[in-house]
């Protein structure tokens, strides 16, 4: 959407412990990023710093800059850009006007999101979106997916929904704050207690009984015989975060009806975490008399597995009457849904959806 558009946009990518800074145009980083660290635990140094970064790369730019752009933890008040109490940067606690402050500072718009909104954006505008409809134009078909909802797996459950191309942020700018779902396996907790890292850690300890510090990668690497470990464990921690997984993205699909694309560091043991997705999805629900329903009204497919991805392109219609006439009229009774992992990368589709999510903004002005 963006892609040959001129306009510079200052981005950010907030850690707790760096930040780095860089800018985007015409949907390609322009300059070399530059990392400074956060000082998280001081919000005189930290705003000294994102000064000191920004300032940084505008002198690296052929023009001046139309906006800043980025991601930024919460909680916050995305849409006027004060952000709340943070826990891996705590110097931001009581609210902290840091979008006016950028605003005031450097003199242009500064827009802030959520990781999980602008991951969404971006692959809906260039990656996992449009990927989908160019296998379905290219199978034939007229069908064409117009929402998506993106899921981030890492040290938290992030999400974003994309509506028609347009980001849905909601009238309190809290749209598809995922992570308070439940834990479908144990549901007094939060989904993010099921599917993240410190989920993935905690649950092989307790199943292997391995108190080793081992990172989801390591265990990872454990299921796939790669290094020592308990791989019958290291497998099942994957396949009940999958379980999680895969309810959590039934609930929030059933209100949105749309792709799902699938981003996050976690994402890298997704042929132990998908069969167990795809089995919440495409399972059943029970009623009081003893019948059996579909969990959800569309079939899921995940069209990254080759079988799923045909199954998901032939063609389900069929010609039906119209009554009192000798016309025809095409049907489909399936509803399909595809799940898809992430087309552009988890960091490159959350720059990609800040510069397109400032664009458009300015363009609505």
């Amino acid at each position: 959407m963006y892609q040959f558009d001129k306009r510079i946009v200052m981005t950010l990518d907030a850690g707790g412990t760096n930040f780095v800074f860089s800018a985007i145009r015409s949907n390609e980083e322009i300059v070399e990023p530059i990392t400074l660290p956060s000082n998280g635990n001081n919000l005189e140094k930290c705003l000294e710093t994102m000064v000191t970064g920004f300032t940084a790369i505008k002198l690296k730019l052929p023009e001046a800059p139309v906006a800043i752009s980025f991601a930024f933890p919460g909680p916050a008040d995305y849409v006027n850009g004060i952000i709340g109490d943070l826990k891996n940067l705590p110097a931001f606690q009581g609210g902290v006007a840091l979008g006016a402050f950028l605003r005031k500072h450097f003199g242009i718009p500064v827009f802030i999101n959520n990781d999980g909104d602008l991951f969404a954006y971006g692959e809906a505008l260039a990656g996992a979106l449009p990927e989908v409809n160019r296998m379905l134009q290219e199978a034939g078909k007229n069908k064409v997916y117009k929402n998506l909802v993106g899921i981030t797996l890492g040290t938290g459950f992030g999400g974003g929904v994309v509506r028609d191309g347009e980001l849905f942020l909601g009238d309190n700018g809290a749209a598809a704050e995922v992570w308070v779902l439940r834990d479908k396996r144990q549901p007094v907790y939060g989904v993010e207690e099921g599917i993240s890292i410190r989920a993935i850690k905690r649950e092989y300890a307790q199943l292997s009984g391995d108190l080793r510090m081992l990172s989801p990668k390591d265990i990872f690497e454990i299921a796939e015989g790669k290094q020592a470990g308990n791989m019958v464990a290291a497998r099942e921690t994957f396949n009940h975060a999958g379980e999680v997984l895969g309810e959590a993205i039934a609930s929030i699909n059933a209100v949105v009806d749309g792709i799902v694309v699938i981003g996050g560091g976690i994402i890298a043991a997704y042929k132990y975490l998908i069969p167990a997705v795809m089995r919440e999805l495409n399972g059943t629900l029970e009623m009081y008399e003893g019948t059996s329903v579909d969990r959800m009204e569309m079939k899921a497919f995940f069209l990254d597995d080759v079988a799923d991805r045909d199954a998901f392109l032939v063609s389900t219609s069929r010609r039906i009457m119209v009554p009192g006439t000798t016309e025809t009229i095409e049907y489909d009774s399936v509803k399909k849904m595809g799940v898809i992992m992430t087309r552009l990368g988890t960091s490159k589709a959350i720059a990609f959806g800040a510069y397109a999510f400032a664009l458009n903004e300015l363009d609505k002005c």
